[in-house]
C-alpha cells in the first residue's frame, strides 16, 4: 500500500510538471546563458506597496496635461545630488525619480534650454509629435538580460531612450539600430518594433513616450520582425 502511494504521488508530480502555469512558459524562453529568456516585455505599472520583480519594464513616472507650441521636442535628463535639488527646479511638468542610485529629472522643450542645476546627462531627440489636443509622458525603467526582448508593438507617440549600462537593439521595418552604455535613440510614433537585449552584460535603460492622451500608451503589433538584431 505505501508503494501504491509513493507511485501515485510521483504521478501527480508529473502531471503538474506537464501542465505548469502556461502564462509563464508563454512569457518566458530557454535562455543560453544560465538564465529563462524574457520575451514579450511590455511596460507595466507597479502598484504601491508592491515589491518590484528584479527584471523587467516597469513604468516609474507620469505627467499628463502636455501642450506644446512646436511639432518636435527634446528630452533633457538631468541627475541630482538629492530629490529635494531636483524638485526645486523642476517644472509643473518635470518628472522626479529615483533610480541606479541617483535622483533624475526629465523636462520636456525645445533644444536649447537653459539648465537649473544638477548635472546634464543627455539630450533626447528630436520626438516628433503627432497632431492631438493634448498629449501624456511615461517614463520607464528596464533592467534586461541579453537575450531578452519587448513584445512587437507600437505607440501613437515617439519614443526615446538612453541607455544606463549594456546594449540594446531596435528593430523596426526600416532595419536595427543599436545603443550602448550612455547612448540614446528615438522611434517615429505608430512605428512597429521589437527591442532586443543583445551584448553579454546586463541592459539598464529609460524610455519616455510621449503620447496622444486620448489614446493607450502602447499596443501590440501584428508586424513581425526579420531577427535582424540577432544577425
Amino acid at each position: 500500500m505505501a508503494r501504491a502511494t509513493r507511485i501515485g504521488t510521483v504521478a501527480l508530480s508529473l502531471i503538474a510538471l506537464q501542465i505548469g502555469p502556461i502564462g509563464n512558459l508563454r512569457a518566458q524562453a530557454p535562455g543560453t546563458a544560465g538564465h529563462e529568456h524574457l520575451t514579450e516585455v511590455a511596460c507595466v505599472d507597479v502598484p504601491p506597496g508592491e515589491k518590484r520583480p528584479e527584471f523587467g519594464c516597469f513604468n516609474i513616472g507620469a505627467v499628463t496635461g502636455l501642450h506644446f507650441s512646436q511639432p518636435s521636442v527634446y528630452w533633457h535628463l538631468r541627475a541630482f545630488p538629492s530629490r529635494k535639488a531636483a524638485e526645486a527646479v523642476k517644472s509643473a511638468t518635470g518628472i522626479v525619480v529615483e533610480e541606479d542610485g541617483r535622483v533624475w529629472l526629465s523636462e520636456f522643450g525645445p533644444r536649447n534650454i537653459t539648465p537649473r542645476g544638477g548635472d546634464a546627462i543627455a539630450v533626447v531627440g528630436p520626438l516628433h509629435l503627432p497632431a492631438a489636443k493634448g498629449y501624456a509622458a511615461v517614463l520607464s525603467y528596464a533592467v534586461m538580460r541579453p537575450g531578452d526582448n519587448s513584445r512587437v508593438h507600437t505607440h501613437p507617440g515617439p519614443e526615446g531612450w538612453y541607455v544606463l549600462a549594456g546594449t540594446q537593439c531596435l528593430e523596426t521595418p526600416a532595419g536595427a539600430r543599436r545603443a550602448g552604455a550612455g547612448g540614446t535613440m528615438t522611434v517615429r510614433s505608430n512605428t512597429p518594433m521589437e527591442l532586443n537585449v543583445t551584448g553579454t552584460t546586463l541592459r539598464r535603460a529609460f524610455a519616455l513616450v510621449i503620447h496622444d492622451s486620448a489614446q493607450e500608451r502602447g499596443t501590440p503589433s501584428d508586424w513581425k520582425p526579420s531577427g535582424a538584431c540577432s544577425q
